[in-house]
């Protein structure tokens, strides 16, 4: 009887002694991911390409697809907006449309919206779907489709 008591105390003290792991506030979570959003949005708008890539995931595992084609890598993406935006006239204005911000998980987060480019050599808007991902504590985009 002594040894059973004995083994459910050490169980029970085991069991009150693990570490806990913090809770997940979602609401906090997705702030910070509307936050990388906004940084985006300035950084663009400073016509600063390295400050908007700055929330992309640095990793050539980075994807980035869109009707011109699929970079896979954060240099090959940054070399893609380069190409594509060679000057500050050419990036315009930026404005983000966030539709909807979905945590998939503690560590991912799904945001579909859209965005608006004012130029003066024409303006464009477009549609975007975004997986960011929680890396070393910081949300940055691991994925990118924008059409």
């Amino acid at each position: 009887m002594n040894s059973r008591l004995l083994i459910a105390f050490v169980t029970i003290l085991a069991a009150c002694s693990q570490p806990q792991t913090p809770a997940f506030d979602a609401k906090a979570e997705e702030d910070a991911v509307r936050q990388v959003l906004q940084e985006q949005e300035t950084a663009w708008n400073k016509g600063d390409l390295e400050g908007f890539m700055a929330g992309y995931w640095k990793s050539d595992s980075l994807q980035f697809m869109s009707p011109r084609g699929i970079n896979r890598g954060w240099q090959a993406t940054l070399d893609g907006y380069k190409k594509g935006y060679p000057d500050v006239a050419a990036m315009g204005t930026l404005q983000f449309e966030i539709l909807q911000v979905t945590s998939l998980s503690p560590s991912n987060f799904l945001v579909t919206g859209k965005y608006h480019l004012t130029r003066t050599s024409g303006n464009l808007d477009g549609v975007f779907t975004l997986v960011f991902r929680k890396v070393n504590g910081k949300w940055v985009v691991m994925y990118d489709h924008t059409a």
